[in-house]
């Protein structure tokens, strides 16, 4: 069974299932709305290939399991119809904002794009949490336009990288299409003084849940274009992102 095909996803909410886990929206982690034992957060990033997300929320609802979706405002992403049909799913809907790239880098030009995003998304669906974009060839840090001003005053409950104690939460990510991607990775990043497990497949995971020793308080991270059953397309987004993973170390490298 390739990695990334939809046929391994299955597996691994199968596995998670199995364990126990209960499965929460992002909003119910800033609600307080969180169940004893353990819980897992499957956030999905809209980066690109939106009804690759719409599968994804669908083989989810059929499992009876609940996600968060942060939608990006380009049209590879943003579709009313898509959104909707993620939200009547029974899932959470979120704005994946990158209105400092949009702007240059300019805050008060980034916050009134911000505003008028988010109610662009809010016409379609309620909208109460959001989670940045991290363009790694972007010169700005989408989370910046938060230094002169707060996303609550939009009556936004929370932003993962600002709202979640990852000390005490394990964050794990497909960025770069692999697990342990934080290597190249150039913005997907979070602060922790945890010596958290690596994994490096879908296998990996899948094993450490079946083995329970996967963490039990989790944010897991998803970029739905990577996952493809068909195999021409998931061998093109390989070749793709090893060529994307190749400029990114070039960026980390040069950062440090």
């Amino acid at each position: 069974m390739l990695d990334f095909s939809v046929s391994i996803y299955k597996e691994l909410l199968t596995a998670l299932q199995s364990a126990k886990y209960h499965f929460i929206t992002f909003e119910d982690y800033c609600r307080g709305n969180i169940p004893a034992g353990k819980w897992i957060i499957l956030r999905h990033d809209v980066d690109d290939k939106k009804l690759n997300s719409l599968a994804f929320a669908e083989i989810q609802n059929e499992m009876g399991i609940k996600g968060s979706y942060y939608f990006r405002m380009v049209p590879e992403s943003f579709d009313p119809e898509v959104i909707s049909d993620v939200f009547d799913l029974g899932h959470e809907i979120g704005y994946h904002y990158e209105d400092m790239d949009f702007a240059k880098g300019d805050r008060s030009k980034a916050v009134k794009l911000f505003e008028k995003h988010l109610q662009q998304l809010r016409d379609i669906v309620p909208i109460h949490t959001i989670c940045m974009h991290g363009s790694p060839k972007s010169a700005y840090d989408n989370k910046d336009v938060w230094k002169d001003y707060n996303y609550r005053d939009f009556e936004i409950i929370g932003e993962p990288y600002f709202d979640i104690d990852f000390n005490a939460v394990f964050y794990i990510t497909d960025t770069g299409r692999m697990w342990d991607g934080f290597k190249v990775s150039v913005r997907d990043k979070v602060k922790t003084e945890i010596n958290w497990p690596v994994y490096h497949t879908t296998k990996d995971v899948i094993k450490a849940i079946q083995d329970g020793n996967f963490p039990d308080k989790v944010m897991m991270n998803f970029h739905p274009q990577r996952w493809n059953e068909n195999f021409a397309v998931w061998f093109k987004e390989l070749m793709v992102q090893k060529a994307k993973n190749e400029v990114k170390r070039i960026i980390v490298k040069s950062k440090k």
